[in-house]
């Protein structure tokens, strides 16, 4: 799909609101309604809670949004740490060979319960919500930089049809660990650059943004997207990012919006599963 709009008009999708954070610790509790909640947080967890948090803090917005505010998240594979893996695979040894019955009786309860809390790919979009208040819609989708334009899609179509009037957009992976690096080592070519990063654009329709007095940080004025249907066993797509870092997963497009400081930024991808997609945003 193909979506143009003309200068800035009142139907324009606007951000108002920036947030990102790259390869730093980071601490959410700031942000936490219900402090215990912290067990349950992983890294890429942390990513976008504080991200959501400084974006909606840009966007001069309250921290309790309500039913008409929406999320809208890309997020990257999977991670986990080479000690637990180590942990699960002792536990499913028997006689110096896999056993997947000892893997389901004893191995996978040899692992702290909480750590399925912290790998999953909907919970950052929980910790958004629970801790800001979102009651709108949500959209999830996993799991690199192509997906974001799903979530971007999804957003635009949600402020178009009045579904909501603020939607929160965000791109979150924590790639620094030893699942995710061993997958991106298989790939062809291989990716060694990879970043933990969390990014979050809080996007309204100019009109909106204008009637509550919100400053403008940037334009949506272009996007496309398309998908290539093709048979990976047969096609092999090599993937192509410009304007942003390609070691960010999907947090790429929106931590160069974060740290741009040109007129314009243009990103154009080629996804390794079929999206092309592209864009142009105008800051004002």
């Amino acid at each position: 799909m193909d979506r143009r709009t003309p200068p800035l008009t009142d139907d324009s999708i606007v951000v108002t609101g920036l947030g990102h954070i790259v390869d730093s610790p980071c601490d959410p509790t700031p942000y936490l309604k219900v402090r215990k909640n912290r067990k349950f947080m992983g890294v890429q967890d942390d990513l976008a809670v504080v991200a959501t948090g400084i974006a909606l803090e840009n966007a001069a917005l309250p921290q309790d949004l309500g039913e008409q505010a929406g999320v809208f998240l890309a997020v990257g594979y999977i991670p986990f740490e080479r000690s637990d893996i180590d942990q699960l695979l002792d536990g499913s040894i028997v006689n110096k060979e896999f056993s997947m019955l000892r893997m389901s009786t004893v191995g996978y309860h040899s692992l702290n319960p909480l750590l399925t809390f912290r790998c999953l790919s909907n919970m950052p979009a929980f910790h958004i919500s629970a801790n800001f208040n979102v009651q709108g819609p949500y959209f999830v989708t996993y799991p690199g930089a192509g997906q974001f334009y799903i979530a971007l899609d999804q957003a635009y179509h949600a402020l178009s049809t009045g579904t909501v009037d603020i939607a929160i957009v965000g791109g979150v992976a924590h790639q620094r660990n030893f699942l995710v690096h061993h997958h991106f080592g298989r790939v062809e070519p291989p990716v060694h650059a990879l970043s933990d990063a969390g990014a979050c654009l809080i996007l309204e329709s100019a009109a909106h943004a204008r009637r509550r007095g919100a400053t403008v940080r940037a334009h949506l004025s272009q996007y496309d997207l398309h998908y290539e249907p093709h048979d990976p066993f047969e096609t092999s797509i090599v993937p192509h990012e410009t304007g942003a870092d390609s070691g960010m997963g999907p947090a790429s497009l929106p931590v160069a919006l974060n740290r741009n400081r040109q007129p314009v930024l243009s990103h154009d991808l080629v996804a390794a599963d079929g999206i092309r997609a592209s864009s142009v945003w105008e800051l004002l």
